[in-house]
């Protein structure tokens, strides 16, 4: 495999950057909101599971009563 000088390197790396499609403040702003959304969903979630779990396994070895 032939070496890269840092120059060719350099020159690579920005011609892939310029392949990057980017999005806009309003995209990363709605993709945010909704990744905090789905956080404290799945946050409840394990939650419930959690609690039942615990609770199952407390009514299960007596520590319940």
């Amino acid at each position: 495999m032939a070496k890269t000088t840092p120059g060719e390197f350099t020159r690579q790396v920005r011609q892939e950057g310029s392949k990057v499609t980017w999005p806009t403040p309003r995209e990363a702003g709605i993709t945010s909101l909704m990744v905090f959304i789905m956080v404290v969903i799945m946050s409840v979630f394990f939650l419930g599971i959690d609690f039942l779990l615990n609770a199952g396994v407390q009514s299960l070895l007596g520590f319940g009563e």
